[in-house]
């Protein structure tokens, strides 16, 4: 004697998908800028059916970044469960400003002196991030002076990388 039935069986896949992370640090580019995607970050995650998608909370990182960012990757395997983990994606400027000199010609005045401002030589000067300051290594002269004096601008960024550049500061005595 047999006997057959029909029995409906369903088959769930309710195991989330392991996210695994790392850390990484990332180099702002000329303008500024970095983008990262999840495979930057992502370090062997898997699921048993099958990951879907992996996608990240932050990609664009700017000037304001710079430093320690904590990313959240969620990873989706093919039946819709998801896992998520967080990595920090560091972010550097190491870009040089472009230091830009002019050379000027500057006057004693009548007790023989003349002093100058970074201001006076810099001719444009620039950088990714922007630039916290600009020194000169001389900005004073007396008559000891007259005729070309070399003059050197540091420039340096918000983030402390520098440039230097030189310009040649005439001086010249012509009160009688």
């Amino acid at each position: 004697n047999t006997n057959t039935c029909t029995a409906t069986v369903t088959v769930e896949d309710n195991i989330d998908p392991s996210a695994v992370a790392q850390d990484i640090t990332v180099q702002l580019d000329a303008s500024g800028n970095a983008t990262i995607v999840a495979g930057d970050i992502d370090n062997g995650s898997s699921d048993n059916c099958g990951v879907a998608s992996t996608v990240l909370d932050i990609t664009d990182f700017d000037c304001t970044d710079v430093g320690p960012n904590t990313v959240t990757m969620t990873v989706t395997d093919v039946n819709g469960n998801t896992a998520t983990t967080t990595a920090t994606v560091t972010v550097e400027d190491n870009i040089d400003p472009t230091a830009v000199c002019q050379d000027i010609t500057v006057q004693l005045d009548a007790s023989g002196n003349a002093t100058i401002v970074a201001g006076d030589i810099d001719n444009g000067s620039s950088d990714n991030c922007g630039i916290a300051s600009t020194v000169l290594n001389i900005t004073d002269f007396d008559c000891s002076d007259v005729g070309a004096n070399s003059v050197t601008m540091t420039v340096t960024d918000v983030n402390g990388n520098t440039a230097i550049a030189t310009a040649t500061v005439t001086v010249e005595d012509n009160i009688d």
